[in-house]
């Protein structure tokens, strides 16, 4: 007797766990050769602010956990990928690439959760600096985590560049809000089961599907998101800087019109995990 294969019912990963969409709307993902494949969920503002809540809950003990700590779970989930390519070869298939593609856009990704989790514990060295003052005072600058972060992934290269984009912001202790690749969101959905298998705390990385139209408003003008990075076209851009004014956040956004090499070194940077710190400079008397 024939049976009919059991198909997954893809859900977002949020604050630990995997929902549908408030709203319950769903939009159809098809597959390379054009046919349905699955359901997505189509999150909604709520969404975004439900996945905000969830980070803010999570945030303060992440950014508690030692540097090393931090960088060990970083590196676990780079091994964890490494372990999984073969369902992340398969997800990243379902968007249209081929099983090399698929493969070389994987490695890449664990190489830079590797590259990150290696800075996990230096980064402060290099940042943070002993100050010259001409008074009695030892005087220095630290670095701390700026808070969450709004993330916008690109439709290219769809698990690379969300990896690349939220890897720099939670190794400086910060949580994320990501939106994945709305053509091709199936590689967030299997990152978001290895996530919550890891060592990563629940909240730390939040993964959201849907359209940018209905969410880039809310991602500009949420007074709880403290910086936003990713990739955006021009209209975008421009509703995402007048939101971040208005609530004074760090925007850090690539144009969507030159698309970014996510392969080349340049995706990968000191500078990035910079970009979402803030500095803090304490003055000591000596002598008193």
């Amino acid at each position: 007797m024939s049976r009919l294969p059991i198909t997954k019912t893809p859900k977002v990963y949020v604050g630990g766990a995997f929902i549908r969409s408030e709203s319950g709307r769903t939009y159809p993902l098809k597959d390379a050769t054009g046919n349905f494949f699955a359901n997505i969920p189509q999150c909604t503002r709520k969404d975004l602010r439900n996945a905000v809540e969830a980070a803010a809950k999570a945030g303060p003990g992440w950014a508690r956990r030692t540097a090393y700590n931090r960088g060990q779970i970083i590196y676990r989930l780079g091994e964890m990928i490494e372990a999984r390519k073969a369902d992340l070869a398969d997800a990243l298939m379902v968007g249209g690439a081929s099983r090399a593609a698929a493969a070389r856009e994987i490695a890449a990704t664990v190489d830079r959760l590797i590259h990150y989790a290696g800075w996990a514990d230096k980064y402060e060295q290099v940042l943070g600096n002993v100050n010259p003052v001409a008074s009695p005072h030892f005087n220095f600058t630290v670095t701390e985590p700026t808070g969450i972060v709004g993330v916008l992934a690109p439709e290219e290269a769809p698990l690379l560049a969300l990896v690349s984009l939220l890897a720099p912001a939670i190794t400086s202790g910060n949580p994320v809000v990501a939106l994945a690749s709305t053509a091709r969101p199936w590689p967030a959905i299997v990152l978001g089961e290895m996530l919550a298998t890891s060592d990563l705390p629940g909240g730390v990385v939040n993964l959201l599907t849907g359209f940018r139209k209905e969410l880039v408003p809310t991602f500009a003008t949420h007074t709880h998101l403290r910086a936003l990075s990713g990739v955006a076209n021009a209209d975008e851009r421009k509703a995402l800087k007048l939101g971040a004014a208005e609530s004074v956040k760090r925007v850090k956004l690539s144009k969507a019109e030159e698309p970014v090499d996510w392969f080349s070194d340049k995706a990968q940077s000191l500078y990035a995990i910079r970009d979402f710190v803030e500095f803090k400079t304490t003055w000591h008397p000596i002598g008193a």
